[in-house]
């Protein structure tokens, strides 16, 4: 599990990764992962999340940016001391990669600000790299 340094906003992100080798086909290029991050929200009010943006960069350096409102089509307000988890997945065409990004975030009192995602890895298990 990855765990991101505490955000000078408050937000402190948790990742958590895994490979999905039923749903992969390395004989064709496709390897597929798992990831389920937790926002946590360490601030005196409630924050709404309102989009994301991913940067995916595979073994070959091929990156994809990926933007869009909210996650999993919702916009959760996370309140002071909640964590909000969600799990989504990653199409890669090679066995490793990185994802990291930002959440865009809006506090109660209407300040809008970037939550970082660190990197974090996207790896086959028993693969030495």
């Amino acid at each position: 599990m990855f765990k991101s340094e505490r955000h000078p906003k408050g937000i402190d992100i948790s990742v958590t990764t895994q490979y999905l080798q039923e749903q992969s086909d390395p004989e064709n290029n496709r390897y597929v992962f798992a990831y389920t991050i937790g926002i946590e929200n360490k601030r005196e009010q409630a924050v709404k999340l309102l989009s994301r943006h991913w940067i995916i960069t595979d073994d070959n350096n091929k990156v994809e940016e990926v933007r869009g409102s909210g996650v999993l089509g919702q916009q959760p307000m996370i309140a002071p001391g909640q964590v909000f988890h969600y799990t989504s997945g990653a199409v890669l065409t090679t066995g490793f990669g990185t994802m990291q990004g930002s959440y865009e975030m809006l506090s109660a009192d209407g300040e809008t600000f970037a939550a970082p995602i660190p990197a974090f890895l996207l790896s086959r298990p028993l693969s030495v790299h």
